[in-house]
């Protein structure tokens, strides 16, 4: 489930700092050499080896070759106020700190000098926000269809069968990168989420027009704030704040607090729908329940409307009731609730003329099961009252502390999986990605994709049109960070990490929208030759796509949990280019850094340049710190 795609959250130092009283950079500096006498040894060994040492196969935890890769305000955050949270309670202050220390890269202060060293020259630091934005969100467009016109992009099909990268940018005391961007005019702005800052590129050369600190974690929606208010991009905090940035000056114009539970994470992200904000809000005690102390589950997703004028919640629609005592204890003693979960950690889709809003959910975390987990549901945009909801997968109550699949297969149940014999399906296959609106031979059509691999196409009333499926899905994909589409093809990435070769699907699937005929199947294989072993260790089982297509104009470009690029055109699936991201960059901002693996943000396009984000080290991936920026070769 969608809580766990950043493994940190971000935005935290000040936090961090306070708790461990010392500054995160001294805590990497800290690193010992000699780790087995270190501190933060039998700290690691008590609250973090279980997962990390030996990830199981098709585990979300990050191996600890990977956790040392990561700075020390990701892990302070992610202790603190991130996901890792509920394994940092049970910790005092100097065990954060030992750990940490532990296993934090070694880093010098970060100061301001990668973004400082690479402001703009007077004649580029205007933003020019008279252009038509070439996406306004993680969906492109409020359909969710990922799909942009040779216009839209600047670039053609033939531009993106011939690429070459034309800059690149570093992020330090960054292992990943989570969120794309939006690209108006000659400006880029994005969320450098670990990094603590919203930016402004110039698109030509990558230099900075204006930094505004902000730990946003995912994507940023672009849109006015009010009928009569400024341009901004919006997006939400590790600390489950919603900020909107004033494009023109970077100026933070308001800063709200849209959940209705403090406790949970804004994972997916906002799109604006005319002068409100429809805003995702996931669940956290899928990690929570991790802790056999912790009082499994309490908490659940929903989907607020703001005003874009001043970020005041107009409505909120639950995807449950609040969850109340099931009059029942676990193992050790402790009270449990339900039911909890179904969150929402992808971007919802807005019918704007219709007056409805799209949005998926994820499993529940306790029971009794909900007929709004694993679903798509329809919300009316006006009054925030449920449409009809449609669930794909009945019955999947699941948390961290189960098994995938059967009480009795893999590890046993944790305490907080009290429920796993009683009947729950336990396979964790939630709606990653946003329902797309698809519109074509006289239907509009709701289409989703599902970590099982399931695709289902829905009409607009929530009955099922087609289904079909791609291997057998597994708790990271299947489809699990959304799909494309353009008018007649809808595109379905596979990730399958770690799947035998026999049942493995891994690739991309390009599906007739109306009918669900399959046009054109494209299977992935590992790459490890050419000193790839040594960049990606993971190359050999994490190969497949995770992170959703972008469609653009008669091509469809994906990357790889491998960290590689690939265009196809898309009425053929015949393969036009490929790029190996996973490589050394040296920024223009002048810091050294490198690619790793794609995921959770897609491709994006705008000023006749594609845009990659490479990196993104949690679940046992290839860390990473790059954006990439690809013109036309000259």
């Amino acid at each position: 489930m969608g809580v766990w795609k950043p493994f940190a959250s971000v935005g935290a130092l000040t936090v961090a700092t306070a708790l461990t009283g010392i500054g995160v950079a001294n805590l990497a500096q800290a690193q010992a050499t000699d780790v087995v006498e270190h501190p933060g040894k039998a700290v690691y060994d008590q609250f973090c080896a279980g997962c990390h040492s030996a990830p199981e196969a098709g585990s979300r935890a990050a191996a600890v070759a990977s956790l040392r890769k990561m700075s020390a305000q990701t892990l302070t955050a992610a202790l603190t106020t991130g996901v890792m949270k509920p394994i940092g309670d049970g910790m005092d202050r100097r065990q954060i700190r030992d750990v940490v220390s532990y296993l934090a890269a070694p880093e010098g202060p970060q100061g301001t000098g990668w973004i400082d060293d690479n402001r703009c020259p007077a004649d580029r630091q205007a933003v020019n926000l008279t252009a038509r934005p070439a996406q306004v969100g993680f969906g492109v467009d409020t359909d969710n269809t990922r799909r942009m016109s040779a216009a839209q992009a600047g670039l053609n099909t033939r531009d993106l069968a011939k690429l070459e990268v034309a800059w690149s940018f570093v992020m330090p005391r960054t292992s990943g990168l989570r969120g794309q961007g939006v690209v108006v005019g000659d400006t880029l702005f994005y969320p450098a989420g670990q990094a603590g800052y919203v930016v402004a590129l110039d698109t030509q050369t990558g230099c900075v027009k204006w930094a505004t600190p902000g730990g946003v974690r995912a994507s940023l929606a672009y849109g006015r704030l009010g009928k009569d208010g400024p341009w901004a991009v919006v997006g939400g905090d590790g600390l489950g704040q919603l900020i909107a940035f004033e494009a023109k000056t970077g100026k933070v114009a308001w800063k709200v607090d849209p959940r209705h539970d403090k406790t949970v994470p804004l994972s997916g992200s906002p799109i604006f729908a005319g002068d409100k904000i429809v805003v995702p809000i996931s669940a956290i005690d899928v990690a929570n329940s991790m802790r056999p102390t912790f009082e499994c589950c309490k908490a659940h997703g929903a989907v607020a409307l703001l005003n874009a004028a001043d970020g005041k919640v107009l409505w909120t629609w639950h995807t449950m009731p609040d969850a109340k005592p099931l009059g029942r204890k676990t193992s050790q003693g402790v009270e449990t609730y339900g039911p909890s979960g179904a969150p929402i950690w992808s971007s919802p889709s807005v019918d704007l003329k219709a007056g409805v809003v799209y949005a998926s959910t994820g499993e529940n975390t306790s029971p009794p099961a909900t007929n709004t987990s694993d679903a798509m549901v329809a919300i009316d945009l006006a009054t925030g009252r449920q449409k009809w909801v449609f669930q794909a997968l009945e019955n999947d109550v699941w948390n961290m502390s189960c098994p995938i699949g059967s009480p009795t297969g893999g590890r046993p149940p944790g305490p907080n999986c009290f429920f796993a014999a009683e009947g729950s399906v336990l396979r964790d296959h939630d709606f990653g990605g946003g329902p797309v609106i698809w519109r074509g031979r006289g239907k509009t059509l709701i289409l989703g994709g599902q970590k099982s691999g399931d695709v289902w196409a829905l009409d607009t009333q929530g009955r099922k049109v087609w289904h079909t499926q791609f291997g057998k899905g597994t708790a990271l994909g299947g489809v699990h960070w959304g799909i494309a589409a353009d008018e007649k093809r809808v595109y379905v990435p596979i990730a399958d990490p770690n799947v035998p070769e026999k049942d493995n699907a891994a690739g991309l699937y390009a599906v007739d929208a109306a009918t669900g005929k399959v046009a054109w199947s494209w299977k992935a294989t590992p790459d490890c030759a050419n000193g790839r072993q040594a960049r990606v260790p993971s190359c050999a089982g994490k190969f497949g796509i995770s992170a959703p297509p972008v469609v653009i104009d008669g091509a469809v470009v994906v990357g790889g949990l491998d960290g590689r690029v690939y265009v196809f055109e898309a009425a053929s699936g015949k393969l036009l280019a490929t790029h190996d991201t996973a490589v050394p960059f040296q920024g223009v901002n002048k810091v050294a850094g490198a690619g790793g693996s794609i995921d959770a943000a897609g491709p994006f396009a705008g000023g006749g340049l594609l845009f990659i984000g490479s990196g993104y080290a949690s679940f046992g991936q290839q860390a990473g710190n790059v954006l990439v920026a690809y013109r036309p070769k000259k």
